[in-house]
């Protein structure tokens, strides 16, 4: 029986390889029959057969499908390369989706975020991405958002300082000032930490930040650099990696320099209140920034971990500047376009302000209606985040389509928002749709910018508030003018809506 048993055993080494090429045909033949299973189950759904172009075309190609299957079906159906994806382009069918507790994972573009953000609030799912809503919902608390106003304010002041430079009548990129200065912001807010990213562009956390957005966009549209193998071989890991390196950095460096602070305020409300701490987070002595909040949490949960902390702080970094930067942008375009709403806008400011050259308050931008909707209708027209992914970890019933579990879902609000059942001409900038009157019968899905239901942007109010200021600080001193027609736009639909050439505009000084 001694040499059957060394026979047997000579064997093993010879079998290796056909166990593993048995195991592979056996993962293909697997994913074969699911694909023509998800093949079966949306055939029904109609659409192009693939999407062949993909990197900075993406976005244009499917703008241009939208249109085309628009005028056949309010959603259509197409393979991105294995993956199916079902794009939704009206509000009712992506209520069922984004009303949903249930459809709430992110598609798997998000997971090239994963090394940066890690599963923060906007990557995580299921329990986590539930305790974390709830741990940072306080953090946006209006009297929080209130003392926010003065970091508004002060880096708003050093833009406008900037921009009068430019303001001869000439035209100018004006995109990177309002960015600049949008991440001054939220550096300020989020990590309670000044960059001076205006006055200092070129610092390596400005840079760093700047080249991760454009590597994990880069490494979204071009499926060969998907693979972790690929992606290093192909060079593109080594600077990934250094620009991680220098964001976390610097993230953890605010930890441990907040979490120093946090305690020596603590001990002096101590010492102040007589051992009474209440209301100590939100003191109005102090101002506070998102980080506190994040200390704070892990000083009553020790499961709270540094690395939990830099995910959110590293969250709102991603999400906070991008986006409203974005936003002020599209809406001095239009703005620089539709001279006669801009003087609306000025009519609004001048009552509000007067002559005077003061800081603006709380209490005058909720007057601010008519620029407020202004903003809105440019969130309309230009949604600073063109697409909203979900993937299915359940199948989903649409307008009696059945569509299978882990199909991706394409929610584009850029076509959302052009629906002519909501919103009669859709093309015109017109910002008296959002009026109370002229929302009330809208529905409550056809216009979401700042995604909607449950894992709607949970910073929309801190968005809309910066941008409201940075919008009336640059329009109290100037008048603003664009000579770019709308036709002439070129689009480019990465992590944001921006206009691919920039923003070019001319200012001149509303009073000399």
């Amino acid at each position: 029986m001694t040499w059957l048993k060394e026979d047997v055993f000579s064997l093993v080494p010879h079998a290796v390889p056909y166990v593993f090429l048995t195991a592979i045909i056996g993962l293909v033949i697997t994913w074969f029959i699911r694909r023509m299973l998800s093949k079966s189950m949306l055939n029904p759904i109609p659409g192009p057969r693939g999407l062949p172009i993909l990197g900075r075309e993406f976005f244009q190609v499917v703008k241009g499908l939208s249109y085309m299957w628009g005028l056949i079906t309010p959603m259509w159906r197409v393979w991105l390369g294995p993956i199916p994806a079902v794009q939704i382009q009206r509000a009712s069918e992506a209520e069922v989706i984004l009303s949903s507790n249930k459809h709430i994972d992110k598609s798997r573009d998000y997971t090239f975020l994963h090394p940066w953000l890690g599963t923060g609030l906007l990557t995580a799912t299921g329990p986590k991405w539930r305790s974390r809503r709830k741990l940072l919902t306080p953090a946006f608390h209006f009297k929080i958002l209130e003392d926010f106003v003065e970091i508004f304010s002060k880096q708003s002041d050093v833009m406008v300082q900037k921009l009068e430079k430019k303001a001869d009548g000439k035209q100018f990129d004006i995109f990177p000032y309002v960015t600049l200065c949008a991440l001054d912001i939220i550096c300020e807010t989020a990590m309670g930490r000044c960059v001076h990213a205006q006055d200092n562009s070129d610092s390596d956390y400005v840079e760093a930040l700047y080249r991760i957005g454009a590597l994990v966009q880069q490494r979204q549209a071009r499926p060969w650099l998907q693979p972790d193998i690929l992606f290093k071989l192909l060079g593109y890991a080594k600077e990934h990696d250094a620009c991680l390196k220098v964001l976390h950095d610097m993230s953890y460096s605010c930890i441990k320099e907040r979490r120093v602070q946090f305690q020596e305020r603590k001990l002096r409300k101590k010492k102040q209140d007589g051992g009474n701490e209440d209301d100590a987070f939100v003191g109005k002595k102090e101002r506070l920034a998102f980080l506190d909040l994040l200390l704070e949490a892990a000083e009553t949960d020790p499961s709270i971990t540094d690395t939990d902390i830099r995910e959110e702080v590293d969250t709102f970094m991603f999400e906070g500047h991008d986006t409203t930067a974005a936003a002020i942008n599209w809406s001095l375009y239009l703005l620089g376009t539709h001279p006669e709403i801009q003087a609306r806008v000025h009519e609004e400011l001048d009552t509000v302000f007067g002559d005077e050259d003061r800081p603006v308050t709380m209490s005058d931008l909720r007057e601010l209606k008519t620029t407020e909707n202004c903003i809105k209708e440019a969130l309309r027209l230009f949604p600073s985040v063109p697409f909203i992914g979900r993937e299915l970890t359940e199948e989903v019933v649409i307008d009696n389509y059945r569509i299978p579990k882990g199909t991706t879902i394409m929610i584009v609000p850029f076509r959302i928002h052009r629906d002519p059942e909501q919103f009669p001409r859709p093309e015109v900038f017109d910002p008296d749709r959002f009026l109370a009157e002229n929302c009330k019968d809208r529905h409550p899905y056809a216009y979401v910018p700042f995604s909607a239901g449950p894992r709607n942007c949970i910073g929309q109010k801190f968005a809309l508030l910066e941008e409201k200021l940075l919008l009336c600080s640059i329009l109290r001193k100037f008048k603003v003018e664009s000579d770019i027609r709308r036709e002439d736009l070129k689009l480019l639909g990465e992590l944001i809506l921006r206009p691919e050439d920039g923003n070019f505009v001319k200012l001149t000084p509303r009073r000399k």
